[in-house]
């Protein structure tokens, strides 16, 4: 079991952070390796033709071994969630009558994109979630695979519920949208670096994730999967990095239209970005030798016995099965009090999130036990 890690970041004491689902704090290393990397452009001759390259492909490979993907040229660079998204919906073809399954309130970077398609005759079939009461994240997976029919091309939905927490099995819609040939993509955003994922079991289409919260990377620099069926896909923009011989500079002036294979296709421009590239290299390096599965063990411990006070105080918590331990939503006994509650959190120094009618609340390595016991302490 991991002990806690705080002392790699810089929190200040005192300080209750449980929102690392609006934005992680940043490891003290990743934040000296982008301070050294940031230096390097005041000797832009030290800066070889090499290094364009070299940043991505550790990326690459790391991110490849943390959602066990075998090819790392399955993994592209992007700068967000919405530019991978694009990729996706640009490389599947759509007729009129298709179905795209999208879940009640995910977040708005996997959904605006799909829902210009209704403007082709794609309908948007949006899967609500059931009144708050036990069994809930039960009857919500239900309800997904229910959805799941002939006329389903896509189904889009997070691992878990950037809201509150939610836990989708992936595992048994991957099987339903396989009965009909339907993709799967999934946004990571909320669930990748914190929560075991296993390309090789799962085989998702398409798996995109910013890099700024559970990766504990910088903002404005993800990564996703792209799958076989995106292999000779047109990416949404042509920069020179993603056509073939681009390592060679002195034969740019010789175009080449033949993009690299898989993924490396969709690499975002100018994606060697020399100090965002290494500030989430090291900040996976890092997370492989903690493990999500250690991280999610860990989150369990810390927040079991305020989960039980919270829940003793009539609150709504989902059951372990249907929640993530890293993310978790509280929906109060009286709604009606969020304000108050609102200010007795800030009032003690408790940062947590709001979203929809939803107390979102975040666990990691750098917080403690008693942090969770005082949030409950602060919500009875």
């Amino acid at each position: 079991m991991m002990d806690c890690q705080r002392h790699l970041f810089s929190l200040p004491d005192g300080v209750c952070y449980l929102n690392g689902a609006y934005m992680s704090p940043q490891l003290k290393s990743v934040e000296a390796t982008g301070i050294e990397n940031l230096r390097k452009k005041s000797i832009p001759f030290q800066i070889t033709e090499s290094d364009f390259f070299s940043g991505k492909e550790l990326v690459r490979d790391r991110f490849a071994r943390l959602i066990e993907a075998t090819d790392p040229r399955s993994i592209a660079l992007i700068p967000s969630v919405s530019y991978g998204i694009a990729n996706v919906v640009r490389n599947i073809s759509f007729n009129r009558g298709d179905k795209v399954v999208l879940l009640h309130e995910q977040f708005p970077s996997n959904y605006y994109s799909w829902k210009q398609l209704e403007k082709q005759g794609v309908e948007l079939v949006t899967i609500e979630p059931p009144a708050v009461s036990t069994g809930r994240g039960a009857s919500w997976n239900r309800a997904i695979l229910d959805a799941i029919d002939k006329r389903t091309r896509v189904v889009a939905l997070p691992h878990v519920h950037w809201a509150d927490g939610t836990l989708f099995d992936l595992k048994a819609i991957r099987k339903k949208t396989n009965i009909y040939d339907a993709f799967m993509v999934i946004d990571g955003t909320q669930s990748i670096g914190a929560l075991p994922f296993s390309v090789a079991e799962l085989q998702p289409d398409a798996l995109i994730c910013g890099g700024y919260k559970w990766l504990l990377g910088p903002y404005s620099m993800g990564v996703a999967y792209f799958g076989p069926r995106f292999d000779q896909g047109t990416p949404i923009e042509d920069n020179w990095m993603n056509h073939l011989g681009s390592e060679d500079f002195s034969s740019l002036v010789n175009y080449n239209e033949s993009l690299k294979p898989k993924a490396l296709r969709y690499d975002v421009g100018e994606s060697s970005n020399f100090i965002l590239v290494p500030m989430l290299a090291e900040a996976l390096r890092i997370l492989l030798d903690w493990t999500p599965k250690k991280i999610q063990q860990y989150a369990a411990k810390v927040t079991q016995e305020g989960i039980d006070q919270l829940r003793a105080s009539g609150h709504f918590v989902e059951s372990e099965e249907y929640r993530a331990h890293h993310l978790f939503g509280v929906y109060l006994k009286d709604p009606t009090q969020m304000e108050h509650y609102k200010k007795r959190l800030l009032d003690n120094g408790i940062y947590v999130s709001y979203r929809g009618s939803a107390i979102r609340v975040s666990a990691h390595v750098y917080n403690q036990a008693h942090e969770f016991e005082l949030l409950a302490n602060c919500l009875k």
